[in-house]
């Protein structure tokens, strides 16, 4: 049975799309068949981050408006076959998607036997943000560590328990899950962030994953490649580990705590400011 997920924030810049990417093809690489919808309906950059932006023909518009079919508009992953992107338009507003619209394309996706169907929402409650929470079965919230993200994300949450289908059917609530990027326990420390506990506390919602600040996030996007590919990075760690989480796995939380330094390095550091002083 296909699941709908939607990656959502309150304020943009906090790595929604980057999260999307790497849930999908971390799923994919689990053998899932799996989509991610680009629902950024006038701006596009899921193509960017997934690196198949050349090969672009038709989008998600067109689908809902007839103009091509999704088996012309689905793009397949280079890296993993198993693995669909859909989209958004460039040249379109955001009035372009209707709910009988948005609803069809999700339900013949379901039609084709995808287990995940996984929508990247544009930041804040316009349209677009609205269109993309309304099918939802699972909400991944993701906030950075600073005030800003976690009370906006804090009013996205109130919508998502008001606006879904299965709110308004009075079903079962649409399964909230925190993710949290861009955390530095060494910050944390010196007070420039919130930690991951401020934030829950604030939230409450169950964590998924905490994502580390990383330069390896910049250049998996500006490479096409999302990070899950590269297994050594602690930043692909990180997601693997909040994806093992989402089905379902009893994963120990990392990166949430500094690490300190060997003993071996802390007496070659004493000895280097031993023989400066």
């Amino acid at each position: 049975m296909s699941e709908v997920i939607v990656v959502t924030s309150g304020k943009g810049g906090v790595g929604k799309t980057t999260t999307s990417a790497n849930l999908a093809a971390g799923l994919a690489l689990r053998g899932k068949k799996v989509v991610v919808i680009d629902f950024d309906v006038g701006l596009r950059n899921l193509d960017l981050v997934m690196g198949c932006e050349r090969r672009v023909v038709y989008d998600f518009v067109n689908v809902i408006h007839g103009e091509a079919t999704l088996n012309q508009a689905l793009i397949r992953d280079k890296q993993a076959p198993n693995l669909s992107i859909l989209a958004a338009s460039q040249t379109r507003d955001k009035e372009a998607l209707t709910e009988e619209g948005v609803g069809k394309v999700i339900e013949d996706l379901k039609a084709m036997g995808f287990d995940f169907i996984i929508c990247d929402s544009p930041a804040g409650i316009e349209k677009g943000a609205i269109m993309a929470l309304t099918f939802a079965d699972h909400a991944l919230v993701v906030v950075n560590p600073e005030v800003s993200s976690v009370r906006d994300s804090d009013r996205i949450i109130g919508i998502i328990q008001s606006r879904s289908r299965r709110a308004q059917a009075g079903g079962e609530p649409v399964r909230e899950h925190l993710l949290i990027t861009r955390y530095s326990p060494r910050r944390v420390r010196d007070g420039e962030m919130l930690s991951y506990g401020d934030i829950l506390d604030i939230l409450k919602i169950p964590l998924l994953g905490v994502i580390p600040e990383s330069q390896k996030v910049l250049e998996s996007s500006n490479a096409g490649v999302p990070a899950v590919h590269d297994a050594q990075s602690e930043v692909a760690q990180a997601y693997v580990d909040a994806i093992d989480r989402f089905l379902g796995k009893d994963v120990p939380m990392r990166y949430v705590t500094e690490e300190q330094p060997s003993l071996l390095r802390r007496i070659l550091a004493s000895v280097g400011r031993k023989a400066t002083a």
